[in-house]
């Protein structure tokens, strides 16, 4: 009997790492920037000690840097169930990277202000387009020792229109302008904002000489800085544009265009300022570039930019991007995408009011004026404080429809621009083709009241009493008008208006006439014309030739010499072809030389090959009733002219027979 084997040892379990040396291994993964390495460590951390805090937010941090927000969301949720830890600021952050802006605000709530808290809450905010809260934020965090905050301020003063602000901002801090090239570009865009354009150009310029040294110094590669400096070449180009530099912008974008730059921010901004710039040319091009950037999502009628340009972009970025590429379909015509884009920018952007100017402008080109002068008046009426430029839009509508009442009506509900010029000429104009004359009349009364009283520089009394006077003449109310023309006259001496006082005086008052006609001056050269002489006349007649001014003392001897020089024509010289002699012309051009060839006296046809009619017609019968009929008199019977040599041949052709010769002589 074989004896029994011995039972194999069982293996060694493997000896347990350390806890210390896990978190050592993490700490080194973490400060080479190994971030996948790093979770897997932090995986190993808690598969030893599950719900270490220190390790569960290292997990979550490398996640993070890493670009693994889904992983760090759901890392955030596992644990949060399982252990009483507070993730709501990673949670927050996370939430904020993904865009869901409201749910990240959400997640702030309740947790401490520190620094790190309120500057996400900043961040968040301005990413919202609330930039006046956003700045207050930064405005608070002065104090904090915060590693570029002077650059997050003043680009949210930029954005929140509060550009006059940034120079007492810096000044506080204690910063220059050329202290990084961050913060000189975002100065030289508040330079721009104040129309200081050339100034804002020479900061640029500046900002992409200091970007690319300390860029430099970092040892980064050429195209690595490039591709940092990308917005400072895009905001060069656009200062071109607003310089008046058209095709150095032009050039400048399109060049940006072609490199294709990984910025894609960058590439975005210059698309649509070059869409922008060329108008309505290339309109096919231009929508191409677009549709690049924005994406219809399936399932409903909403739109959005790429993902990655939704997380990047400004919403004021984003909504010139949808309006350009608005005003293209509508300029090719595109009424459908048109529409269906207009319906979908006003949930986009509930704060602006252009995407109601645009649905307005879908409804004119649909020749809808009614639907959208229904539109803008309701808008008008439930945002009074955004009403000025869709009243204005509402009355240009109505104005091109033929609805002058309408027209009216939304100029009256504008109250800052009631009594300018131009609104009361408008005005008038509009109220004279609704038929309502008295309402004109009440008009120019209430105008001549508001600038008496006004106490401006710019006083526009003048103006309105002269228009005044002259419309109120005009519809018959000629005493009203005096009067008018009568205080012009005294409180400002105006020549026009002393002209249009005698000429309305004389249908009312011819003494009052005569008396401000005696303050005319009279003009020079006049002196000597008998008026009652000139009024007994039929009036001055047209003559051909006739003197013209200042030849009244020409003795008519000297018009007659002056018309016989008149009609003598000056000699010229013939001119000839180059290298043609007079002297020796030689032989006569021939007379024929303009005429076709076919038409002068020395053409002669060619000579038809017999032989060629022997093809034609059927096969067979065709060759020998030919060549009966011809033999032996070819010669004899041949004319001498070309006309009988066509003619009789023609003759001797014998008429097809088959179908398609048929077909061939009637084409």
């Amino acid at each position: 009997m074989a004896p029994k084997s011995k039972p194999k040892p069982s293996a060694a379990p493997a000896p347990a790492i350390a806890i210390e040396d896990l978190f050592t291994t993490l700490n080194r993964h973490i400060q080479r920037s190994e971030y996948e390495q790093a979770v897997k460590v932090a995986d190993q951390v808690l598969s030893v000690a599950p719900g270490d805090e220190d390790a569960i937010r290292c997990k979550i941090v490398s996640q993070i840097k890493a670009d693994n927000i889904d992983d760090a969301l759901s890392t955030i949720v596992t644990f949060s169930k399982k252990y009483p830890l507070d993730f709501g600021f990673y949670k927050a952050y996370c939430l904020y990277r993904q865009n869901k802006l409201d749910e990240a605000l959400e997640s702030l709530k309740g947790l401490q202000k520190d620094p790190a808290t309120m500057l996400l809450e900043s961040q968040i905010l301005f990413r919202q387009g609330t930039m006046d809260a956003s700045v207050d934020i930064y405005q608070k965090l002065q104090k904090s020792k915060i590693e570029s905050l002077e650059i997050n301020l003043v680009a949210g003063l930029v954005s929140a229109g509060r550009d006059s602000e940034v120079q007492g901002v810096m000044d506080a801090m204690r910063v220059k302008a050329t202290s990084s090239f961050e913060l000189a570009y975002n100065t030289a865009c508040s330079l721009i904002e104040r129309n200081k354009f050339s100034d804002a150009e020479q900061l640029l310029l500046s900002a992409r000489r200091i970007g690319q040294e300390a860029l430099m110094d970092e040892n980064l590669a050429d195209d690595e800085i490039e591709i940092e400096l990308a917005p400072i070449a895009v905001q060069l180009a656009y200062v071109q544009q607003l310089l008046g530099n058209k095709q150095e912008a032009i050039a400048s974008y399109t060049d940006l265009i072609k490199r294709n730059l990984p910025d894609e921010s960058s590439n975005a901004v210059a698309i649509n300022n070059l869409i922008a710039l060329k108008g309505p040319k290339d309109i096919t091009d231009g929508l191409k570039k677009l549709d690049r950037l924005i994406q219809k999502n399936s399932g409903d009628k909403s739109f959005q930019l790429v993902p990655s340009l939704e997380l990047k972009l400004s919403p004021k970025q984003k909504e010139s991007i949808y309006i350009n590429r608005m005003l293209l379909l509508l300029h090719s015509n595109k009424i459908d995408q048109a529409c269906e884009l207009a319906d979908a920018l006003p949930q986009m952007f509930p704060h602006s009011v252009t995407p109601v100017l645009l649905q307005a402008a879908v409804f004119v080109r649909e020749n809808k004026a009614g639907k959208a002068e229904e539109l803008l008046g309701k808008y008008a009426e439930k945002i009074p404080e955004k009403s000025k430029i869709v009243l204005l839009a509402r009355a240009q509508i109505a104005a091109a429809a033929g609805h002058p009442q309408i027209a009216s009506e939304s100029l009256s509900k504008i109250p800052d621009i009631q009594h300018m010029p131009a609104t009361v000429a408008t005005l008038v104009s509009l109220k004279e083709r609704s038929g309502d004359i008295d309402g004109a009349n009440a008009l120019f009364d209430s105008a001549i009241t508001y600038w008496s009283n006004a106490m401006t520089e710019d006083n526009n009394l003048s103006v309105i009493m002269k228009e005044a006077a002259a419309f109120k003449l005009k519809h018959g109310q000629k005493e009203e008008a005096l009067k008018l023309f009568e205080k012009l006259v005294k409180s400002h001496n105006n020549i026009e208006a002393l002209v249009g006082l005698i000429q309305t005086a004389a249908y009312t008052d011819v003494e009052k006439a005569e008396t401000y006609e005696k303050k005319l001056k009279p003009l020079p050269g006049l002196t000597s014309i008998d008026v009652n002489a000139l009024e007994k006349t039929s009036g001055a007649k047209h003559v051909e030739n006739g003197p013209h001014l200042g030849t009244n003392n020409i003795e008519p001897n000297e018009t007659k010499v002056s018309k016989e020089k008149a009609k003598k024509k000056r000699k010229r010289k013939p001119r000839y072809p180059k290298g043609f002699d007079p002297a020796n012309p030689g032989p006569p051009p021939d007379p024929e030389r303009w005429l076709p060839k076919r038409e002068r006296s020395s053409y002669r046809p060619k000579r038809k090959d017999k032989r060629a009619a022997q093809i034609r017609g059927s096969q067979g019968t065709v060759a020998k009733e030919a060549s009966n009929s011809n033999s032996g008199n070819t010669k004899s019977n041949q004319p001498s002219n070309a006309k009988g040599s066509s003619s009789s041949e023609a003759a001797v052709q014998p008429k097809p027979s088959s179908k398609s010769s048929r077909k061939k002589s009637r084409k």
